[in-house]
C-alpha cells in the first residue's frame, strides 16, 4: 500500500477546494499538494511537475482550457496519471467523451468526500485482499441475478450488477440512481444513461416473467403481491445490494 498520494486539485470552484483541503488537512496518507482553480494553469502544472501527484481531481468546465482538453493533451504527451473527474456537468455526449480517456472514475458534484477518500484509495493502491473481496461480492451478484431470471446475454444483466455493486459499495447511492449510477454505468458501458434505464427496467420485466416467485418473495416481501407488480429500477438495485450487506459475514470473508 502507498503510504503517500499526492493529489492535485484543478477546479475553478474554490469552495470545492476549501473543502477538500479541510477534510484532507490531517489526513495520514493523502495528501493535497497543489490546488489549481483554471484550466491553463493546471495542464501547464501536469506536464512540467509530474513527479509531485499520483492522482489528478479535476473538474470538466473550467476558465482557459477545459478538462477535456488536459486529458487530450495527457494522452497525447503520454502521461499517466490517475484521474478522477469531479463535475456538476452530466451531458450524456460529454460523458461519451470522457469516456474515451484513461480516468479512473466520474463523480457528479456534490461530492461526498469519505466517497472521495474510498475512491483515492482504492485507485492508487492494489490491494490483493480487496481485489479477492470484489471477486466474491461480484460471484454473489451474478448468482442472484441468474436465480432471478435474468440471462447473462442481455445488456441489463451487466448494468444491474455493475449497480448492485456500485450501491453496496456506497449505500448513500439509494437516492442518486438517475444522478449517479446511471452516468457512471453509461461511461462503463460507452453508451447513454437513458439506455442505461431502459435496460435495466427490461431486466426486471424478464426477471418478472420467468424468476423464482418464492425468491422474489424472500427478497421483495410486500413489493411482491398477487399480481407480482414489479420494482422500480431503484428499489430493485438496492433491495439486492441491501440482501448482499446482510450477509456479508457469511459469505465474503
Amino acid at each position: 500500500m502507498k503510504t503517500n498520494i499526492n493529489v492535485l486539485i484543478i477546479d475553478d470552484n474554490e469552495t470545492i477546494i476549501n473543502k477538500t483541503k479541510e477534510y484532507f488537512s490531517s489526513h495520514a496518507v493523502i495528501n493535497i499538494v497543489k490546488s489549481i482553480n483554471n484550466g491553463k494553469d493546471g495542464l501547464e502544472y501536469i506536464l512540467n511537475h509530474q513527479k509531485e501527484f499520483d492522482i489528478i481531481l479535476m473538474d470538466i468546465i473550467m476558465p482557459e482550457i477545459d478538462g477535456i482538453n488536459i486529458l487530450e493533451e495527457m494522452k497525447e504527451n503520454n502521461i499517466n496519471k490517475n484521474v478522477i473527474i469531479l463535475t456538476s456537468y452530466k451531458k450524456e455526449t460529454t460523458i461519451k467523451m470522457i469516456s474515451e480517456f484513461n480516468v479512473d472514475y466520474y463523480m457528479l458534484k456534490p461530492v461526498n468526500n469519505e466517497i472521495l477518500e474510498k475512491r483515492i484509495l482504492q485507485i492508487v493502491n492494489s490491494e490483493p485482499e480487496k481485489e479477492i473481496k470484489s471477486n466474491k461480492v461480484e460471484i454473489e451478484i451474478s448468482k442472484l441475478l441468474h436465480s432471478l431470471g435474468i440471462p447473462s446475454h442481455i445488456k441489463g444483466y451487466q448494468y444491474i450488477r455493475e449497480s448492485v455493486y456500485m450501491m453496496y459499495e456506497n449505500p448513500d447511492m439509494i437516492g442518486g440512481i438517475t444522478k449517479s449510477i446511471y452516468p457512471e454505468i453509461a461511461i462503463r458501458f460507452d453508451t447513454t444513461a437513458s439506455r442505461v434505464e431502459r435496460a435495466i427496467r427490461h431486466a426486471i420485466e424478464v426477471s418478472w416473467s420467468r424468476g423464482d416467485y418464492d425468491l422474489m418473495e424472500e427478497l421483495f416481501g410486500h413489493s411482491v403481491d398477487y399480481d407480482r407488480s414489479k420494482p422500480t429500477n431503484s428499489e430493485f438495485i438496492a433491495t439486492l445490494a441491501d440482501n448482499l450487506r446482510l450477509k456479508k459475514d457469511l459469505v465474503f470473508i
